[in-house]
């Protein structure tokens, strides 16, 4: 059983930064990758960012390839999101998963955090 809890996000403006951060308990979270999806109001939630268990292997969604840097700590049983030159179109519920990358953007999930909400003014 793997349990997530997503914090950072917040209100800011557009060309900002934020780092949202995935915190995870329990001893098998190395065993999983993770990703990060977000969900705007009235669209499906898609993936944005995915890392494999070790770190090694990472996939970006065109939108934020660039802006957007995962990386994760197992040590410290934690998965970031650095999120650089923020745009409106990034307001979303961020949400962070563990489970199993395959290929591209697909991704097999096992379990959800609760979410965190970016909001990004213009």
């Amino acid at each position: 059983q793997v349990q997530l809890v997503e914090s950072g996000g917040g209100l800011v403006q557009a060309g900002g930064s934020l780092r949202l951060s995935c915190a995870a308990s329990g001893r098998t979270f190395s065993r999983y990758d993770v990703g990060w999806f977000r969900q705007a109001p009235g669209k499906d939630r898609v993936v944005v960012a995915t890392i494999g268990r070790r770190g090694r292997n990472t996939y970006y969604a065109d939108s934020v390839k660039g802006r957007f840097t995962i990386s994760r700590d197992n040590a410290e049983n934690t998965v970031y999101l650095q999120m650089y030159s923020l745009k409106p179109e990034d307001t979303a519920g961020y949400y962070c998963a563990a489970g199993w990358a395959t290929v591209g953007s697909s991704f097999s999930v096992d379990y959800w955090g609760q979410g965190t909400q970016v909001t990004v003014s213009s």
